[in-house]
């Protein structure tokens, strides 16, 4: 089993309406969410844990995820409302206008004891839970009991315009990060995260006190990853027609947690000692998977027969 744990929400994706005037399409998100969703697609077995309202929207948002196979037995439903987020894009990048107060997602605790992690193969972890204090405490303590027996993949999907105190939330995410045995971010992310310091450097920095492999998600420049025996390692996005790029850093992260459980190496012993080949192989896949939902609306990545791919 793979669990990802964090956000579930409604996207209004822009899109036209009958006389051409600007639009927007409720669509099922949440970074977490999507990465759950994504592993399941492709056919791993894969829960989500979070907060899930009773409301109309969380009812969208089980359908979604029922549909797609994710298991939501670990989820914890409350008639707090759904998280909305509105999305533009601007010059490519998706920008987000979030209206997170006092939701289900806000308002998630997390059970203890009642994971039986030894069944577990990975957990991930990020987006918009790290941000508020109670998420952020409640992912800790799950990480906890997770870290003896399950591999931590940790994504923090940044949102800026949720962070209130930048010097607190930098301080969290490296701590996330010192917890983790997977880290994956885009560009931007990184520029949020570190500025200007050169993308060797931190991936050298990150190696040495937490993460044993880093990958950074550039769009159409691909990826690229660095790993303390594999060393690194770059791959190049798939040509593709864009119609946006919501969700493509999730499907990406949920390809590469397939491809590695798929390979017998999502294990952490095994995830240190895999190789330059296998780990360019899962970029790849990643890479391919990301691309493809780049060429529909909204978070919508991909189902296993819908990728040709050869292990």
């Amino acid at each position: 089993m793979l669990i990802s744990c964090g956000d579930a929400l409604i996207d209004f994706v822009p899109t036209k309406n009958t006389d051409g005037r600007e639009a927007v399409m409720p669509a099922v998100g949440g970074s977490c969410l999507n990465v759950a969703i994504g592993i399941a697609r492709l056919g791993a077995p894969t829960a989500f844990v979070g907060g899930i309202s009773t409301d109309l929207f969380g009812r969208m948002i089980v359908d979604h995820a029922v549909a797609s196979n994710v298991a939501l037995d670990l989820a914890t439903r409350s008639d707090h409302q759904t998280t909305l987020a509105f999305v533009r894009i601007v010059a490519g990048e998706s920008h987000y206008a979030f209206y997170d107060a006092n939701t289900a997602t806000r308002n998630w605790t997390f059970r203890r004891g009642s994971i039986p992690f030894d069944t577990v193969a990975a957990v991930h972890v990020g987006s918009t839970t790290l941000v508020n204090d109670q998420g952020a405490a409640e992912t800790r303590a799950l990480i906890a009991e997770a870290r003896a027996s399950s591999t931590i993949s940790f994504d923090p999907n940044c949102r800026p315009n949720l962070v209130k105190d930048k010097p607190a939330y930098l301080a969290r995410m490296a701590e996330f990060a010192g917890h983790a045995d997977l880290m994956k971010m885009s560009d931007v992310d990184f520029g949020y995260l570190f500025g200007e310091e050169p993308y060797q450097q931190r991936a050298d920095a990150l190696l040495r006190h937490g993460p044993s492999l880093v990958v950074i998600t550039r769009g159409n420049n691909g990826a690229v990853a660095w790993h303390a025996k594999a060393g690194q390692i770059a791959v190049e996005a798939p040509k593709v027609t864009v119609a946006d790029t919501i969700g493509a850093g999730d499907s990406f992260q949920a390809a590469l947690l397939f491809a590695l459980h798929k390979q017998g190496r999502l294990a952490r012993q095994h995830l240190k000692d895999i190789s330059t080949d296998e780990l360019r192989r899962a970029l790849s896949f990643a890479a391919n998977c990301a691309g493809l939902t780049c060429t529909r609306p909204g978070a919508d990545p991909p189902w296993s027969h819908e990728i040709s791919w050869s292990w």
